[in-house]
């Protein structure tokens, strides 16, 4: 087995083993933070406005899936957990849970026309994130948004922490920011929120959109 493909098995056994506990956590994880809120709401208004299906990419028990569902959205999940993926299944069974990794997705090139990953590339490896981006944007028809969610570094450079899961990395938003251009995509705005009374980083959210490959712009909408 390939380190890269160990670190994924590793990943998902980490998730298998806490799917209740996780999924009871973030339960209503969403209902008190408004900003995190508006930005979800930011992205589900391009989207809309884009057309495409929607997918989210790690979305554990699929809590933010059946949130962007009832802003409207076409979409559906994907987790590298069988059992996170079972979780969601049960839990929001009027939508469609598959698993994959977001590295290989099992997706048409230029097949959607959002991305939602939230705080799921965060176990990445760092040396490993800008493929995670390339397929992305495999993914994206041009003009396709991306929202990105992260622990941000506060002014450090990039960090591994002890996630109650699994190993962690904490980004500075300009280097996220910075991966993201590489593989194509284009700023549209940034979100820096300090950690409330039980979170113990900044988050970090970036939202962005695909450009045309064919002469380097962005698509609008």
């Amino acid at each position: 087995m390939t380190e890269r493909r160990a670190h994924l098995r590793a990943t998902s056994d980490a998730y298998d083993a806490v799917v209740a506990l996780y999924a009871d956590l973030a339960r209503s994880w969403l209902d008190g933070v408004p900003l995190d809120r508006s930005v979800i709401a930011a992205f589900a208004d391009l989207a809309r406005a884009g057309g495409g299906p929607v997918a989210e990419l790690g979305c554990g028990p699929g809590y933010v899936t059946a949130h962007l569902r009832d802003l409207g959205l076409d979409v559906f999940g994907v987790d590298l957990s069988p059992g996170m993926v079972d979780f969601a299944r049960a839990a929001h069974p009027g939508l469609r849970f598959r698993i994959g990794s977001m590295d290989a997705l099992d997706l048409a090139d230029g097949a959607l026309g959002g991305i939602v990953s939230w705080y799921s590339v965060i176990h990445a490896p760092p040396a490993e994130l800008p493929a995670y981006f390339a397929e992305f944007r495999r993914v994206l028809a041009p003009g396709g948004n991306l929202l990105l969610a992260f622990f941000e570094a506060e002014g450090g450079p990039v960090t591994a922490f002890d996630h109650k899961v699994t190993t962690a990395y904490r980004w500075p938003v300009d280097d996220l920011a910075e991966l993201a251009r590489e593989a194509g995509f284009t700023e549209i705005g940034r979100m820096l929120r300090e950690p409330g009374s039980e979170e113990r980083f900044r988050r970090g959210h970036l939202l962005m959109r695909a450009e045309d490959p064919r002469t380097g712009e962005r698509t609008r909408a």
